[in-house]
């Protein structure tokens, strides 16, 4: 039985340990948790952390406020493995003989620990834990033996899996052509697809593609016209399908213009994250010249996010002056005056702050 260290709980807190407390290999092992000072503590605490089995645990500690009961917990905090099945005991015993134990409840049982911060209980009475008190002082054993869980236990820390490379697989898919049935034309460009990609992307190429429209019927290859959308927009829309983030915009291209597009048709095709991304990153291009028709896109694409930013913006009365100034103000006092209304009631105090 490797003993893996003590924690002290003395003065309201806990004392930091001499040495790093490491078992590494052990199935077995024991840790000491002493409290000095026992009728002033009245607070619960944890354990240091100790490890056997390739497991971390810690020891839970809590003083009922009447001073009648003890709880006392064994919690797994961090496992190589969904389930953990180990014996445990809890037992008293005198400093000066460590051998001499009385043992608070048998060991023979298993627990099963499953995932982190699992835990089994114990709880005291006082009649249990006084006759061990020694100068306000007494010390708990808890012993514990992890049972054999397979090769889980043994290799997953020498094992480092991947991170997903799902995205870049699509991508790639997409750059190749292999296996692409769906053809779109869009501004003199054409751009190939796969429709089952498409269709488990957007609703509205679901039902396009595979429900009762012309579309879905073809047997061949589908091509489709697009007239309504730059190429460049519906080249970043494409690419977001097959890689899910916001891709970088062609050199040399107004980036909030392409965002603005890019949230319209993430509207049209329901792409919601897109429209997401698109809405987020559009509140960094809000200033004078843009904030009029980023605040018109966002009333006619229900984007209240967007709508919030623009308003924060003018809220600044240097920036409101500034704004009412421009002609982009005087178009959209004249095309939607209820925004230019919500502006102005934007700017009053609420009447809760009112005296």
């Amino acid at each position: 039985m490797t003993f893996t260290g003590e924690s002290v709980y003395s003065g309201g807190k806990l004392l930091s340990a001499a040495s790093p407390i490491i078992n590494a290999g052990a199935d077995r092992g024991y840790h000491l948790l002493v409290v000095d000072g026992h009728s002033r503590t009245n607070k619960f605490f944890w354990s240091l952390p100790f490890i056997i089995g390739g497991q971390h645990w810690r020891i839970y500690y809590d003083p009922h406020v009447d001073g009648s009961l003890v709880t006392l917990q064994l919690c797994l905090i961090i496992g190589t493995i969904d389930l953990v099945k180990a014996h445990f005991e809890f037992s008293f015993v005198e400093e000066n003989d460590e051998q001499e134990r009385a043992r608070i409840h048998d060991g023979s049982e298993i627990f099963e620990f499953r995932g982190r911060f699992s835990h089994h209980t114990k709880v005291l009475k006082k009649e249990t834990w006084e006759k061990f008190i020694r100068d306000d002082r007494f010390t708990i054993r808890c012993d514990v033996m992890v049972l054999a869980q397979g090769a889980t236990t043994r290799i997953s820390s020498f094992i480092a899996v991947p991170p997903s490379d799902m995205q870049q697989n699509f991508m790639d898919l997409l750059l190749s052509g292999d296996g692409t049935d769906v053809v779109f034309r869009v501004g003199g460009e054409t751009f190939t697809a796969h429709k089952c990609v498409l269709a488990a992307r957007s609703a509205f190429f679901r039902a396009q593609l595979f429900g009762p429209m012309k579309e879905g019927t073809a047997s061949t290859n589908t091509i489709l016209q697009i007239n309504d959308m730059h190429a460049e927009v519906f080249s970043m829309m494409l690419r977001f399908i097959y890689g899910d983030s916001l891709p970088a915009p062609p050199v040399d291209e107004n980036e909030g213009v392409l965002l603005q597009h890019l949230l319209v048709a993430a509207d049209r095709y329901d792409l919601r994250r897109l429209r997401a991304m698109c809405e987020d990153k559009l509140c960094d291009y809000i200033d004078i010249s843009s904030v009029a028709t980023i605040l018109s896109l966002a009333d006619q694409h229900s984007c209240d996010g967007l709508k919030k930013a623009c308003y924060h913006f003018v809220d600044c009365p240097a920036n409101l002056r500034a704004f009412v100034e421009t002609e982009e103000f005087d178009h959209l006092q004249r095309s939607c005056p209820r925004i230019t209304k919500e502006i102005i009631l934007n700017m009053l105090p609420s009447p809760s702050l009112i005296q």
